[in-house]
């Protein structure tokens, strides 16, 4: 049943932050009501719809907002919800009809979810961008990488995932709390800039406390240590390292037959040309498999680099259950765990509009109401 069985949330169609969010409160019990275009974009990479993971476990109503009767039947829906969620830019929804003003006023006790890259304000508000911009201007892609080579980007999950969709569910989850007190729904204002500068919580710490500098790749956990970062091993298989603490270190220097009164100190920074030099000739003696077998029982802070592929196989995470199949298509299952409200397993990604019909009635839409819907081109 997940925890939050009960609860009623409106998604407008989109791509990326927003439907990650409305899967996360979908996996975990909400009934969320997905409003599809009725002729949706093309999107980069072409795909089966059932390949479209992020939009698993919710109804599709294929809607076209701009027609008559639209936004009046949107406000039906409002006024049976708990929550919406939008990923338009600044404006958009007003200029529907569909704003916050025009949506409390049907539902004062609604949580109104927004998300954008920019945010709702400012003089990035109107800007196109993506991942890569929010992470840009954050300061987080800057981080990102080697000395004296470009930033990496990490996909498109830190900014557009992370600092955006997963900030988004936690807004809407403490608006919703508040409102059973209150009564009184708001708006959450979800940017992605905003949350991955909370992301970088820590590190503006460390670098406010002179613990870290602004170069990148020169620092303990951007691959500037040399006790935290990958190695290859002899088969060319990528082992990553993490070895902070002083006990944690001292078993690697044991695995990798090194000894401490041979090598630099392990925070003493001029050092950590040799001890990379030493680290990485010891990991190219054996293959990664060697060392996983050597490695076992101990607290050495050490892991395989996998692939997806190989992830999908590790037995750990098979253990765990980590990984689900949907319509025969390998995805993560929906997290955090519970032991009481456990989640019912995701339903497949729909086509756009696969439940206009029964999904409005539910909602308490008549045949007659849907109809009228049809013939104004509202629904398909």
């Amino acid at each position: 049943m997940g925890p939050l069985h009960g609860i009623k949330i409106i998604e407008f169609g989109a791509i990326g932050p927003g439907p990650f969010c409305a899967m996360m409160l979908s996996d975990m019990g909400a009934e969320v009501l997905r409003l599809d275009r009725i002729d949706p974009p093309e999107l980069g990479l072409k795909r089966e719809t059932r390949f479209a993971t992020l939009n698993r476990g919710r109804r599709s109503v294929a809607m076209d907002l701009k027609a008559d009767g639209a936004a009046a039947a949107v406000l039906r829906l409002v006024a049976g919800a708990d929550a919406l969620i939008e990923g338009f830019r600044p404006g958009v929804m007003e200029r529907l009809g569909l704003g916050p003003e025009a949506c409390l006023s049907a539902n004062p006790r609604l949580v109104y979810g927004r998300i954008t890259g920019w945010g709702q304000d400012g003089p990035l508000a109107q800007a196109a961008g993506h991942d890569i911009n929010y992470l840009a201007i954050s300061g987080a892609l800057h981080c990102i990488g080697r000395e004296g080579q470009l930033p990496a980007p990490p996909q498109n999950f830190l900014a557009d995932m992370a600092g955006g969709g997963m900030y988004l569910a936690f807004g809407v989850v403490c608006a919703l709390l508040e409102a059973r007190a209150s009564g009184k729904g708001q708006v959450v204002d979800a940017a992605m800039v905003d949350g991955v500068a909370s992301l970088l919580t820590s590190v503006h710490g460390l670098y406010a406390a002179g613990l870290i500098g602004d170069r990148r790749g020169e620092n303990h956990y951007d691959g500037g240590a040399p006790w935290y970062d990958s190695y290859a091993a002899a088969d060319g298989a990528l082992l990553a390292v993490g070895a902070i603490e002083g006990r944690f270190y001292g078993n690697l220097l044991k695995l990798l037959g090194l000894a401490a009164a041979d090598l630099p100190d392990q925070h003493d920074r001029a050092g950590w040309p040799v001890l990379r030099a030493r680290f990485a000739a010891a990991f190219r003696t054996k293959t990664r498999a060697e060392w996983l077998a050597a490695m076992a029982g101990q607290d050495v802070c050490v892991a395989p680099v996998l692939t997806l592929a190989e992830s999908l196989a590790n037995p750990h995470l098979a253990a765990r259950g980590t990984f689900i199949e949907v319509d025969g298509v390998r995805q993560p299952a929906p997290a955090p765990r519970f032991s009481r409200t456990v989640p019912d397993h995701p339903a497949p990604p729909p086509e756009p509009g696969a439940h206009t019909d029964a999904a409005l009635a539910d909602w308490g839409f008549c045949p007659a109401e849907i109809s009228r819907l049809r013939t104004a081109k509202a629904i398909a």
